[in-house]
């Protein structure tokens, strides 16, 4: 089986991402509700390699902040993988998975597949934190300095043990308290129509209310953001 990241849609497929597609008998993809907007684009990508949609639908999971995060999260990737495995094994040819990004950023699918018993190939994609860098025309950290990756979740847990420059992903617009003399570069659903950016100091912008509008707009949104507290990041 193939996990083969798309970034955000038919423009950024790789010719690497093509071949894969090509040798590649038919995708597997979730549905998550009946009008989800991002089953669209993964139709137009599988329809342009010639390869039809397999729509599984995909199990519920705990997001509500559940006390053992880490089994919530083992929990759902087992119900996936037996979602995944039984198309799977109703049907011949090799399966692909379309992914957001690349595979290895923030992504489930390496480790739902690799349970599964089959051989699995991994292409990247062009990622998130690559796109919002591209569309601010910035570099992502400090002449020799690290950038941290992180999620929204352990936001407050590494600003507190000293990181200085941030990528942020898997937000819901949690507020940045106490983070107002920061600089933040902003965007949500890059690469898509309903792109939108912003940048500037935190205290002078409201990514929430931001990420709300896109929202109404676009019925969906993914967004992420890059914070660098002021001064020299050292």
């Amino acid at each position: 089986m193939r996990v083969v990241g798309i970034g955000m849609g038919p423009q950024h497929v790789t010719p690497e991402a093509a071949a894969a597609l090509r040798a590649s008998a038919y995708v597997v993809a979730a549905v998550k509700r009946e009008d989800d907007p991002l089953l669209a684009v993964r139709r137009e990508v599988a329809a342009a390699h010639g390869l039809p949609v397999v729509e599984v639908r995909d199990p519920e999971r705990d997001r509500d902040d559940p006390a053992d995060y880490g089994a919530a999260v083992r929990e759902w990737h087992a119900a996936r993988a037996a979602a995944w495995g039984a198309e799977i094994a109703a049907r011949e040819g090799d399966p692909a998975f379309l992914v957001w990004g690349d595979p290895a950023l923030y992504d489930s699918t390496i480790r739902v597949v690799s349970g599964l018993g089959l051989p699995v190939e991994v292409v990247a994609g062009v990622s998130a934190p690559q796109l919002l860098a591209a569309r601010h025309g910035i570099v992502l950290h400090e002449v020799g300095a690290p950038v941290h990756v992180t999620t929204e979740r352990r936001l407050s847990a590494d600003v507190e043990a000293g990181q200085r420059n941030l990528v942020v992903m898997l937000t819901s617009g949690a507020p940045l308290a106490g983070l107002d003399d920061w600089s933040i570069w902003w965007g949500a659903n890059l690469g898509a129509p309903s792109e939108r950016l912003a940048a500037g100091r935190v205290g002078d912008l409201d990514p929430a209310a931001l990420r709300e509008e896109v929202r109404a707009e676009a019925g969906w949104v993914m967004d992420l953001f890059l914070l660098r507290a002021p001064g020299p990041v050292r």
